[in-house]
């Protein structure tokens, strides 16, 4: 697998947003801004609770089909790679983490059964939009930890899509979660998110790669990034941190993570967590505390490492 240049961009994007011109002219200045070869458009699907069982991939909360085929085809003029990644939030806000049902399943309760049946019709949905578009990958799901425990069903899902989705499959873990699925061999590629304390990057390398190496399959942070306050490279995982506007921060985040993982072979790359489909002005990025980059001092370290001369030597 060529390593990985890549950017999450366009989440939490609604109905009609991918149509905007402002839209088309984030994902060119993501390109050249950052250096990024790989778009992965992520997707977030809803279901009411963490113990709802049905999920709505159809309403004014989602891009059309329409609009998302667009977008693929203006990241194609711009010679980007596409990755496709639809994956689900809750409506009342519980963490996809959560999403949980009884193992046994007991009459008058939501079901794994049916939670998967509705995850699965999902699914085919963008993988056959990923065949038909001829993306370069699917991520079949996103830090869905409680449900990683349900190895017939994942391994079930992944030969529903392997019938109408040809390219490589894989699934991204949470941080810290790469040793609790057990169906990796199911996958054709291992990813995971790489939201690891800025201290902890050289004894967190070195669990995952013993973790995977058994596995003998590429491997890549299908999301990694730190949002620009204080305090949060120790935690970047927690968008809601409270720490006030530090974009130092957030750069020393980048610099240390690309430092430690440069020699490490078996890390294919990165689809950095993420470039807003709508934009902020520049003027006022010294005042932004997501995780965004754009007009911040990460933007050129992110650039210099995604450096054709930057990946050649590794």
């Amino acid at each position: 697998m060529d390593f990985i240049k890549g950017f999450t961009f366009g989440w939490d994007s609604s109905k009609g947003d991918f149509r905007k011109e402002e839209a088309k002219e984030s994902l060119r200045l993501m390109k050249e801004r950052t250096g990024s070869e790989t778009v992965i458009l992520s997707l977030a699907a809803l279901q009411d609770t963490a113990h709802s069982t049905e999920i709505d991939f159809n309403g004014p909360h989602m891009v059309e089909d329409e609009e998302l085929v667009e977008m693929i085809q203006y990241a194609r003029t711009l010679d980007l790679k596409v990755i496709l990644k639809p994956t689900v939030n809750t409506r009342e806000g519980t963490w996809r983490a959560h999403i949980n049902f009884f193992d046994l399943e007991v009459p008058c309760e939501p079901k794994w059964s049916d939670w998967f049946a509705s995850y699965t019709d999902y699914q085919l949905h963008y993988a056959k939009i990923a065949q038909k578009t001829k993306c370069e990958m699917l991520i079949i799901g996103c830090e869905m930890v409680q449900t990683e425990r349900r190895e017939n069903e994942w391994r079930a899902l992944i030969g529903e899509i392997r019938k109408v989705y040809g390219g490589p499959i894989t699934y991204n873990t949470d941080k810290y979660q790469e040793a609790n699925v057990s169906w990796w061999d199911a996958v054709d590629v291992i990813s995971s998110s790489g939201y690891y304390p800025i201290t902890d990057w050289d004894r967190q390398l070195d669990r995952i790669e013993k973790i995977i190496k058994p596995y003998d399959k590429p491997f890549f942070f299908a999301e990694a990034g730190c949002p620009s306050r204080t305090g949060s490279s120790m935690i970047p995982n927690d968008w809601e941190f409270p720490g006030g506007v530090d974009l130092k921060e957030q750069a020393d985040f980048y610099r240390v993570m690309f430092e430690k993982t440069k020699d490490r072979e078996w890390v294919q790359g990165f689809g950095l967590w993420d470039w807003n489909c709508l934009l902020h002005k520049e003027e006022d990025a010294e005042q932004d505390r997501g995780y965004g980059v754009y007009g911040k001092p990460a933007e050129k370290i992110i650039k210099d490492f995604y450096s054709p001369a930057a990946v050649a030597k590794r």
